[in-house]
């Protein structure tokens, strides 16, 4: 299964973050100004004064615990986009609010107010987007770098390196890598990149001459003793050391830093959904889910009376199905079939099966037949995207049969999701089908983004391989 590797993250803050705070500042006043421009207020007032004041401070303080102004060098620009937005969004409740304890609420423009709520992220985003490509034109142009040293030539090594060498806009200069190994014991690495140049005695009085700038060790667990050895010893220049250690031969799921009082844990497998992003995938959820509700209302209440005149039996099918942390749920679809199996044994549905009814075969394959489900979403049992939920008699069934299988239920299930826009849906007759089905599932999990999100929505409506094995 593919892993999500994640060699470089942030690493501080300094000049930059408070660069960072100050254009913040700036485009939420400015987007307060435009908003009041836009609605033609005549006159500048003590409460608009407040206002940006007020939401100045709040969004400082909300980004203190997001992380917003940490460094993002290295990490995607749409993970900072995000976490912008994810900052900004608890700010609004907490500014209605106010107003409304102190009764002004009818002193602010509607129209102003929701201009202001959208222009002010934008605006932060705008700028973020403008530095991330004028620092990254200047660092391919070999500006603003930094020389960085790999210890050890390990397979995490040279991953760290083929991740640099790739991204000049990362303004990081490979010198080498430095091992105690002699030649014939070291694997042979890639010729046209990063080459072994000396062994930690050289890494150390390069460092102390001031050489290096960022030393990475890639060391195997294993070599704790030359690790803590070699640490002692860098302590005494001002390079900056990270350690990177191979816990990916775990196979993470969404792994990452977190800690226990004072004492620093790392995920092995956890979910995405914690904190600002479990906040940010709710949103997504309500809204788009309660706009996809409203649209398709008048096709559900359709063929809700055409299976009634065609068929005998419900209108709706329930179902038990695993949900959130392997709770059982009950997933509700319109009755494509004539008979409702919930049993110990579940029989998939198969090509030209004759227990769908003549409207099932229209409704499985357009994938009506799962629009209820929006209920669910709107509901909290259900996101819109996530793995899709299989019957307890299935999940029964593969979890003996497939490593990691139960891993898929760390997130919510979903309306859709990445392995059926990638056509691994309907009938899993084989286990390789199955298995192909779970790989994506835990792909999703580790990729997750809300603009990931929007590009399965988008697939899932215009995507070709949707509609495969759909019968």
């Amino acid at each position: 299964m593919a892993r999500k590797t994640g060699l470089i993250r942030p690493t501080g803050g300094g000049n930059t973050a408070g660069l960072a705070r100050l254009a913040d500042t700036v485009c939420i006043i400015a987007g307060y100004v435009a908003a009041v421009w836009f609605y033609d207020q005549a006159d500048w007032r003590t409460d608009d004064t407040v206002a940006t004041l007020l939401a100045v401070l709040a969004y400082l303080l909300v980004a203190e615990t997001t992380g917003l102004y940490q460094t993002w060098r290295g990490v995607p620009i749409p993970k900072e986009l995000m976490r912008v937005w994810g900052t900004w969004v608890p700010v609004i409740p907490m500014l209605l609010g106010v107003a409304f304890l102190l009764k002004l609420s009818e002193e602010f423009s509607r129209v102003a107010t929701i201009t202001w709520f959208v222009l002010s992220p934008l605006a932060m985003c705008s700028v973020r987007i403008v530095a991330r490509l004028t620092l990254r034109r200047l660092r391919e142009q070999g500006r603003n770098t930094r020389q960085v040293a790999i210890v050890g030539v390990t397979e995490i090594g040279e991953m760290l390196a083929r991740r640099i060498s790739t991204s000049p806009w990362l303004g990081m200069n490979i010198l080498g890598f430095f091992d105690d190994r002699t030649p014939d014991r070291l694997p042979e690495l890639p010729t046209g990149r990063a080459q072994l140049v000396g062994t930690f005695e050289d890494v150390v009085e390069r460092s102390k001459r001031g050489e290096i700038d960022a030393v990475y060790i890639a060391l195997p667990l294993r070599a704790e003793p030359r690790v803590q050895d070699l640490l002692r010893r860098l302590a005494d220049s001002t390079a900056s050391v990270y350690l990177v250690p191979d816990f990916f031969v775990f196979d993470l799921l969404h792994g990452r830093w977190s800690s226990l009082g004072d004492l620093p844990v790392i995920s092995i497998f956890e979910t995405p959904f914690y904190g600002v992003d479990g906040v940010l995938k709710r949103l997504e959820d309500v809204v788009l889910g309660t706009m996809a509700l409203l649209v398709a209302s008048p096709v559900m209440i359709v063929v809700s009376v055409i299976i009634k005149l065609t068929s005998k039996g419900p209108i709706f099918f329930k179902q038990r199905r695993y949900g959130l942390n392997g709770e059982v749920i009950e997933v509700l679809k319109f009755r494509s079939m004539r008979v409702a199996e919930d049993g110990p044994v579940v029989k998939q549905a198969t090509k030209d099966d004759p227990r769908i009814t003549p409207i099932g075969k229209f409704i499985r394959r357009t994938s009506i037949d799962e629009l209820p489900q929006l209920f669910h979403v709107v509901g909290g049992s259900m996101s819109l995207v996530g793995p899709r939920p299989h019957a307890v008699a299935h999940n029964e069934e593969y979890r003996k049969r497939i490593q990691g299988y139960m891993l898929r239920h760390k997130v919510k299930p979903g309306l859709t999701g990445w392995a059926q826009v990638n056509g691994w849906r309907g009938e899993t007759d084989t286990l390789e089908k199955m298995e192909k089905r779970i790989e994506h599932d835990l792909e999703y999990i580790r990729r997750w983004g809300l603009f990931f999100d929007l590009w399965i929505i988008f697939l899932t409506v215009f995507g070709r391989k949707v509609r495969q094995n759909a019968y």
